[in-house]
Order: C-alpha cells, then sequence, then structure tokens
C-alpha cells in the first residue's frame, strides 16, 4: 500500500460556492416543475456572478434572489436558454442526456463506505467549519502501515493557534494515531477568502465530489444539471450498485462501470469489479428513466449534494 491522500474544501471555498448557486437554481426549478430540463453553469469572484446555460421549463425562477442568499450582494449576469431542439429528441425518447463514462464505488474502510482519507479529510473540515463557517482547505495523507503521516488546515479568519487546537482536539476526538505532521495555515493567516480572493466555476472540484484521487472518476460534473443528465442520474446509480454488491457479496472493494451514449437508453457497458474481478451488473433497471424513478431524482435534493461531496453524507444512493 502507498501513501494515500485527499483533500476537503469548505462550502464559502468559491468552486462549491459556484456549485451550490447551479444546484440551488435546479432545485427551484424542479420546486415547481419536477420535468424541468436544467443545466446551469456558474462562475463567481471578485463582486461578479455569471450563471448561464441551458434550461427548459414551465418555472419561473428567481435567479437573483438565490445568488444574493449564497454569494451576497453581487453584480449578476445572466445568459439562460432553453434546451437544444436536438439534444431534447434524444431526451425525449427516454434517451441519455449525453455520452460519457460514469464510475461508482465503495470500499468497507469506513462506515461512509468510502476511502478512509476522503473521510478524514472531509470530517475534520466539517469539524473546523461547524464553529468557523468560512473557506477553508483540509488534507489528510495516509502512511502505508494506516495511520496518519500528515494533516493540512488552511481556514479563513481562524488564527494559527486557534486552528491548531481544533485539529488536534479532531486527532484526539478521532484518536488518530502515526507522525501526524501539522501544516496549520501553511502560507500564513489569512482573512481574505471565498469569492473576495478567489474566482469559482461550477464543476472545478471533480475529486472531492466524488471518491478522492485514489479512484478514478468519469470526467462529468453533477451540479446544475437534472437528472436526464447520466453524468448525474448514472453516476449516482453506479454509487447505489457498488454499496448493493460490497454488502451482498461482504466485499472489501466494488467499483461501477456504466457507459453511455446520448439519445440512448441502455448502457454500452455495466460492469461491477468485486474485489478486483470483474462481472455484468445484473438486475437493475439502467435506463435514465428508471433510475430516475429509483432513486426519486426529480426532488430538489441537490443544493446540499454541493456542499460536501456527493457520497458518504447520507443519500438515497448512499444506503
Amino acid at each position: 500500500m502507498f501513501y494515500r491522500t485527499a483533500e476537503s474544501v469548505s462550502p464559502k471555498h468559491p468552486d462549491k460556492l459556484c456549485d451550490q448557486i447551479s444546484d440551488a437554481i435546479l432545485d427551484a426549478y424542479l420546486s415547481t416543475d419536477p420535468a424541468a430540463r436544467v443545466a446551469a453553469e456558474t462562475c463567481g469572484g471578485h463582486g461578479v456572478v455569471f450563471v448561464t446555460g441551458e434550461i427548459t421549463s414551465t418555472a419561473d425562477v428567481d435567479i437573483a434572489e438565490i445568488v444574493k442568499r449564497i454569494a451576497g450582494d453581487v453584480e449578476l449576469h445572466t445568459k439562460i436558454v432553453k434546451q437544444s431542439p436536438e439534444i431534447a429528441q434524444g431526451v425525449n425518447t427516454g434517451g441519455a442526456g449525453d455520452q460519457g463514462i460514469m464510475i461508482g464505488y465503495a470500499c468497507d474502510e469506513t462506515p461512509e463506505l468510502l476511502p478512509l482519507e476522503v473521510v478524514l479529510s472531509r470530517r475534520l473540515n466539517q469539524f473546523i467549519f461547524d464553529k468557523f463557517p468560512y473557506d477553508g482547505k483540509t488534507q489528510v495523507t495516509i502512511a502505508p502501515d494506516g495511520t496518519i503521516d500528515s494533516i493540512v488546515a488552511s481556514f479563513q479568519n481562524v488564527p494559527h493557534d486557534e486552528l491548531e487546537k481544533l485539529v488536534r482536539e479532531f486527532i484526539e476526538a478521532e484518536k488518530l494515531t502515526g507522525k501526524l505532521e501539522l501544516h496549520i495555515n501553511p502560507a500564513g493567516d489569512w482573512n481574505q477568502g471565498g469569492f473576495d480572493a478567489d474566482t469559482g466555476l461550477t464543476g472545478r472540484k471533480l475529486i472531492v465530489d466524488n471518491y478522492g484521487p485514489r479512484v478514478a472518476i468519469g470526467g462529468g460534473c453533477y451540479s446544475g444539471k437534472d437528472a436526464t443528465k447520466v453524468d448525474r442520474s448514472a453516476a449516482y446509480m453506479a454509487r447505489k450498485i457498488a454499496v448493493d454488491y460490497l454488502r451482498k457479496r461482504k466485499a472489501h472493494e466494488v467499483l461501477v462501470r456504466l457507459a453511455y451514449a446520448i439519445g440512448h437508453d441502455q448502457p454500452l457497458e455495466k460492469t461491477v469489479i468485486i474485489d478486483g474481478k470483474p462481472e455484468e451488473i445484473e438486475g437493475y433497471d439502467l435506463t435514465p428513466k428508471g433510475i430516475i424513478e429509483f432513486l426519486k431524482l426529480r426532488r430538489p435534493i441537490y443544493e446540499k449534494t454541493a456542499m460536501w461531496g456527493h457520497y458518504g453524507e447520507g443519500f438515497d444512493w448512499d444506503k
């Protein structure tokens, strides 16, 4: 086993602010129009937010109010058009909204069925954020023997000594052992964060959203997309299948691969790899319609997914 490292970013990180705006817009449309077709992209920073994308819906949504709630008083620019009719013609017949490869993963390292380094970096971030709800990053490196080699914590508006105290409280609470080399605000204490310090973009924290750098991802962004986009819905289904197989087979690690073609309803690949041994997935309706109905994905449930990652936070596809 090699060294394993994963990072987490707080919901006030500029990229995560953009993810939340995009998913809050999606939720707002789904609240009154469950059949809404939404692909919302957000870019923000330095007092300006841009929202663009393709939306076809009967709902009327106040995008400015959503942006203000999440990002504060900023200058807002929007450019929203309807979904391309050439894309819609494939989706209207039940086909996938795009091509792509979706990865699902589960392992028995943690109760969340996620890699240990992912869980520890996220829980540390949540522990700090609960007391200091600002922009921040954490990172945990696990040594080959399973102990903790190093921890990084960099948080806005938290003095070095206070931040180190919180990290040590977390270490004690989690009973972590090892070298435990700490890097606390390694570039110095900082007070300018979020959109005041940097720009953000929807979908720029894909590894944080998924399973950490140890596990490959298909590459598609989730946030801002309704469930006809298999980038999102099939990825959630792949996680659900991985969890099911892990429990059913009492496995240590399960990887799921699904692949789709735009406008086609059946997956081109449906592989599950159980402790290194591949086989074909059986017993699931893997059409976009079947996935949407099974996981109830037309509900306004998405803003929460954009805060701490899409897996291991108690969503239906984690159960």
